[in-house]
């Protein structure tokens, strides 16, 4: 059996993060990444469909720099977000929160990404292979580091599909909001009947995203090259929205995210943008899109021939399709040498629609404390990291889940109010000047948010048995 210090299944942000960090630290770190193909990338590499922006303070959550990046990763440099409703809409410049970053954010090339930091990763001494899949994970808690065994047996034994085994002293499973491997080892160590996968992996606790790469006007390339832009308040499902991103060359990604296996019938259909009297379902991905844009440009352009799919972009065709994992996070089952990072742990939010600069972060605190030996601070040192950014996610995405789209309209034109009245904090600062509505909006979030800070892991450490 081939044996290495820490095996990594995924070799995404999370799992990049957690070989560099524990390469770094000096472990033998091995990353398993199955591989897919996509039209933008040559060879295989992780499933990195992503809307793949970053806010000026996610750099500091991430901790890595845009400087530091390659020629290429980084698309657009970015001065606003844009938030539109039915008929209001609002624009934020500053997040509110400080940062090391001078601007307001940035998009980037999320495949350019992936190799990045898989290159980073096997400059500090990782190993990363691709076309690599992993069946099982099993333990034996007397082994390894901490166990009673003096024979060397490892205390994982990582079944691949091809019959081969690889024996490690820590996992680290970073296999994404599908969490293929992650849900199986997590039954092992959760009571009968209240496995990972029963509580993580149902289809009206996650979410489903869609976007295309599409050449748009050079008018419209003006308008949106700096901004990213989010309706909301247009599509039915909690924190269902659509949004343009740009990239270089008059590229823009136009995509949506909502949720799983809703029901036409349970919506006024008259009352959204992107409904259609017509409709017998639930309107797919593409169409979504198609009816976007119209709506915002079908009355100056002809959308098929002014706003073409660049067919060599993106995973398939200039297209792509992707899960979002909307639950809460989760603790890992660090007393038997395992942790959970990044998507597959939960960090991904439906409501901002990304997680690469948590999926970095966790998987970079994983590698390290693996590297030293011991898992144990794993839970408090994630939620010292990044618990505020969970927080404040889980939090707005409760508070807006049952809103329809006058409610939309009402939050974005008291926001629009807030930011008028020369807010100095991002949209949490005197309300009391900008009027009622201002003041309900920052006081619900706050006590909202108190509540959440009590109790938003899935999850907890006290619950696996061992």
């Amino acid at each position: 059996m081939e044996r290495v210090d820490v095996a990594i299944v995924g070799g995404g942000p999370a799992g990049s993060a957690a070989a560099h960090a524990a390469a770094s630290g000096g472990a033998d770190a091995l990353v398993l990444e199955k591989g897919v193909p996509r039209a933008d990338r040559e060879g295989l590499g992780p499933d990195s469909t992503d809307a793949a922006g970053i806010l000026n303070y996610w750099v500091d959550i991430m901790g890595i720099h845009p400087d530091e990046f390659a020629d290429g990763v980084v698309q657009r440099e970015l001065t606003r977000a844009e938030f539109r409703g039915p008929s209001e809409a609002a624009t934020l410049y500053d997040t509110g929160i400080e940062s090391s970053y001078d601007g307001f954010g940035y998009t980037f090339h999320r495949a350019r990404f992936d190799d990045w930091l898989r290159e980073r990763a096997e400059d500090a001494g990782a190993e990363y292979r691709v076309g690599v899949s992993v069946r099982e994970v099993d333990t034996d808690p007397d082994a390894g580091p901490d166990g009673d065994d003096t024979d060397g047996t490892p205390r994982h034994a990582l079944r691949l599909a091809d019959g081969d085994e690889i024996g490690a002293d820590f996992v680290v499973l970073a296999d994404g909001p599908q969490r293929t491997v992650t849900n199986r080892v997590l039954d092992g160590y959760l009571p009968p009947g209240e496995g990972g996968s029963d509580r993580l992996a149902p289809p009206e606790a996650n979410h489903i995203a869609y976007q295309e790469y599409r050449r748009v006007p050079e008018a419209v390339y003006e308008e949106v090259k700096d901004a990213i832009v989010f309706w909301w308040g247009v599509m039915p499902g909690e924190t269902a929205y659509p949004w343009i991103f740009p990239n270089r060359d008059r590229v823009c990604r136009i995509g949506l995210t909502m949720p799983i296996g809703m029901d036409l019938d349970d919506f006024d259909v008259d009352a959204y943008e992107l409904l259609s009297a017509d409709d017998e379902s639930i309107p797919g991905g593409a169409e979504y899109v198609r009816r976007l844009l119209e709506w915002q440009y079908g009355d100056e352009y002809d959308v098929e021939e002014d706003f073409p799919l660049v067919e060599d972009a993106g995973k398939r065709g200039g297209t792509e399709t992707y899960p979002i994992s909307s639950t809460r996070p989760i603790d890992s089952p660090t007393s038997a040498g395992v942790a959970v990072a990044g998507g597959a742990m939960g960090t991904t939010s439906a409501f901002h629609e990304g997680g690469d600069h948590v999926a970095v972060r966790t998987g970079a605190i994983a590698g390290e404390l693996a590297a030293a030996g011991d898992l144990a601070p794993y839970n408090r040192r994630w939620k010292e990291a990044i618990g505020d950014e969970v927080v404040r996610n889980v939090t707005m995405a409760d508070m807006v889940a049952d809103y329809g789209p006058e409610d939309w309209n009402r939050v974005i034109g008291a926001a629009d109010a807030m930011l008028a009245a020369g807010a100095g904090d991002g949209l949490l600062a005197q309300p009391y000047r900008s009027g009622w509505e201002s003041l309900k909006l920052i006081l619900g979030y706050k006590w909202n948010k108190r509540k959440t800070k009590r109790d938003y892991v899935t999850i907890d450490e006290d619950e696996y048995v061992y």
